[in-house]
């Protein structure tokens, strides 16, 4: 049953006619390091994938095979980012639905509605904001994946290698004891979110 509740958003959107439903999310988005990261994911009418949940409830094996059928069975699938200076420049809310906006621009295919996990965009585009979508909608869940793996991956195999010692690709940004301790040791890196920084700076000296 639960796969069919997962649906329930997007069956009622397909039964209206409609084919080209985007589900919408970010990932990244109470890291202290890194690029928020959105994706958009048009699925198919009918589709169903039984496993797709919220990323965050998912293995990362398991993550990285739904993310390879994910991407080979979207009707359109697009990733965009937005970088710390950026996110310090206009707040994480707003970097945040500015990494969504630009994904669902990049779908290269013309969104009819779109399924958002608790938030709006800014494009004229019927949409509507589902508190915990990640979990109740398969499209949603289905962008929350593809966003996830490709932050997870960029952790890994990219933003560790340029700034080593700080195990980017263990705690992917997050504030970690080992993330703070190694901020503490060796100061942040050009990637760091400044404005994420100051409240964990104030925590330090009251602890030290």
């Amino acid at each position: 049953m639960e796969a069919i509740h997962r649906l329930a958003y997007e069956s009622e959107l397909w039964s209206q006619g409609l084919t080209a439903v985007a589900g919408v999310d970010e990932v990244g988005r109470g890291c202290l390091f890194g690029d928020v990261v959105a994706a958009a994911v048009v699925l198919p009418v009918g589709l169903v994938l039984e496993e797709v949940n919220d990323s965050k409830q998912l293995s990362e094996k398991k993550r990285d095979r739904l993310y390879e059928q994910i991407v080979a069975e979207a009707a359109a699938w697009s990733v965009a980012r937005v970088e710390s200076s950026v996110i310090d420049k206009i707040n994480i809310r707003q970097a945040s639905r500015l990494a969504m906006k630009q994904a669902v621009l990049g779908l290269g295919i013309a969104p009819e509605h779109l399924l958002i996990d608790a938030e709006s965009v800014d494009l004229d585009v019927a949409q509507t904001a589902i508190i915990k979508g990640d979990s109740l909608s398969q499209s949603i869940a289905a962008a929350s994946i593809v966003a996830k793996v490709t932050r997870d991956r960029l952790c890994a195999e990219v933003w560790d290698a340029l700034y080593p010692g700080y195990g980017i690709a263990i705690h992917k940004g997050y504030a970690t004891k080992t993330h703070r301790q190694a901020l503490l040791e060796l100061g942040p890196t050009p990637m760091h979110r400044r404005s994420f920084l100051k409240g964990l700076e104030a925590e330090q000296q009251a602890l030290f």
